[in-house]
């Protein structure tokens, strides 16, 4: 069995305009978020193997929380610019050269992308994937390059705001 939990970044700001978008940082209420996020992990004792995200700064920063508070090494952290331009397609590539003993991934970045990777894989799809939310998805295979065609199980969708503080 592999798992998959597909993280879009914390809120972030845009109230520094003179900033490239890569660069925009994370709002506290994104932080606050993804907090929750975090105890709903803890609560249900969800661990990571590995964890890919986008180099833009909201990605990697919201990256560094959820493995702070789930106690992965921050220098394990795939840093992957491609995260940050690919589409529903090429970001199901980030999986096919994973090692077996990699039993559950989290990928963290960027919407419209990790809608349309979600869905992908949904009976029933999502309008939107908020930021900090997570889907989560086991499939039925050892082997991380069966994943697109493997049967499949949705653990949960998170909406964080719907999450208690």
């Amino acid at each position: 069995m592999k798992t998959i939990y597909i993280v879009r970044h914390a809120k972030s700001s845009w109230d520094l305009t003179e900033l490239p978008d890569e660069m925009r940082p994370l709002m506290e209420k994104g932080k606050k978020r993804t907090k929750r996020v975090i105890d709903f992990f803890h609560k249900n004792n969800i661990n990571v193997d590995y964890i890919i995200t986008s180099h833009a700064v909201r990605a990697h920063e919201t990256a560094k929380m959820l493995a702070y508070g789930l106690k992965y090494p921050f220098e394990d952290i795939k840093v992957d610019r491609q995260v940050y331009y690919a589409d529903g397609d090429s970001i199901l590539d980030q999986f096919y050269d994973l090692p077996a003993r990699f039993n559950s991934i989290m990928i963290v970045g960027h919407n419209p992308t990790l809608t349309d990777l979600a869905n992908r894989f949904l009976k029933n799809p999502i309008e939107n994937l908020p930021t900090s939310g997570v889907v989560s998805i086991t499939f039925s295979t050892d082997k991380w390059e069966e994943v697109p065609s493997a049967s499949r199980k949705t653990n949960f969708i998170l909406i964080p705001k719907e999450l208690p503080e």
